[in-house]
């Protein structure tokens, strides 16, 4: 069985910390939404089914521990949850309301709901203040394409995974260290790595077991 989060100590040393939260964690919902999917998804790929997991950052630096994630709008009040970007789901029409958008978050003292559903986690990526900071920099600047489309042309769908790959991707801190739990996928990681430039990198599964996009 695979150990369950342990959010560390706010006062903790500069670091980058990875987050693997099962796909819809306190949703039945989007629980049941994921598992139609990976269905469809394993049976076109004649593949086995894996459990899906949505990546979060917990990034600490001297000023404090901030939380990172990509998430559904999910008030007005935007200015409260560190928002820093946001971005359409579906396409531009559908994204005119606020059910149908979704926003990067860089909340410092902020929490990730479901943070503590997480499983092999927390995985440490980086304890170099200067990544950590720089990561945090770019959080503003992360590209925000219709979630659940590839208009890029990245060979995989954008959505909350991307965000966090990109991220590791761009800021140097590397993306090769994070790890699924056994058994586990997570869609839009590939297209976040390939739009950061780096594309061939990407977290593994087990060694006989799936990578984070396929």
């Amino acid at each position: 069985m695979s150990e369950r989060a342990v959010l560390r100590d706010p006062g903790s040393a500069a670091g980058v910390d990875l987050y693997w939260i099962p796909l819809g964690a306190g949703g039945s919902f989007v629980r049941l939404n994921g598992k139609v999917y990976e269905a469809v998804t394993a049976l076109l790929e004649r593949r086995r089914r894996c459990d899906l997991y949505h990546a979060a950052l917990v990034v600490t630096v001297p000023k404090g521990r901030y939380a990172i994630e990509c998430a559904w709008v999910s008030s007005t009040d935007s200015e409260k949850r560190g928002v820093v970007a946001t971005g359409c789901v579906g396409g531009p029409r559908m994204g005119r309301h606020r059910i149908f958008r979704y926003e990067v978050r860089c909340w410092l003292g902020g929490v990730i709901p479901d943070i503590h559903e997480a499983v092999s986690s927390p995985q440490r990526l980086s304890a170099d203040e200067g990544a950590a900071r720089r990561l945090l920099g770019l959080a503003p600047l992360v590209p925000t394409p219709p979630w659940g489309r590839d208009e890029s042309g990245l060979g995989e769908m954008w959505n909350s995974n991307s965000v966090i790959s990109w991220l590791l991707a761009r800021s140097g801190v590397g993306v090769t260290d994070a790890r699924l739990p056994a058994g586990g996928r997570a869609p839009g990681w590939d297209a976040g790595v390939a739009a950061a430039g780096s594309a061939g990198q990407r977290p593994t599964g087990r060694p006989d077991g799936p990578v984070a996009g396929r």
